[in-house]
């Protein structure tokens, strides 16, 4: 028999430092899945990653089985990681974060291709020059 989908469940954490520890283990607890597996298995699947945010994607069954999907980081953790700098600026009209090529924009595009809704570089760039844009970093 086939197994049932009893939940879909969104995480974003660091990359191999996943612990049983909230906000974790509260998230996971309810869906009644063994949260032990769940931080070995992505911890060991993250660990070259180390530094990066991950979101994820659990899907729990019925029978208290799971898997999920790991996605890119987010689009601003991967602006500010080329910037160098540890945060956008908070009033992005008024002061600027920093600037950033329009080849590093194009390298962030790539690395996040997967997650974004086209296929297409130049769309994709453009995707990120906006998330730049509202994180107060400039694209020249």
């Amino acid at each position: 028999m086939a197994k049932k989908l009893v939940r879909k469940i969104k995480l974003q954490i660091p990359a191999g430092k996943a612990t049983p520890a909230p906000p974790i283990g509260t998230v996971l607890g309810p869906a009644g899945i063994n949260i032990g597996d769940f931080v070995n298995q992505f911890n060991e699947k993250t660990r070259e990653l180390s530094g990066d945010i991950i979101p994820v994607e659990l899907t729990v069954y019925d029978d208290r089985s799971f898997d999920f999907i790991m996605k890119k980081p987010p689009a601003s953790r991967l602006l500010l990681k080329a910037l160098g700098k540890p945060k956008g600026s908070g009033k992005n009209l008024v002061s600027k974060a920093g600037t950033i090529t329009k080849e590093q924009v194009r390298q962030v595009a790539k690395e996040k291709m997967p997650d974004l809704n086209t296929n297409d570089i130049e769309q994709a760039s453009k995707i990120i020059e906006g998330t730049a844009r509202s994180m107060g970093v400039e694209v020249k």
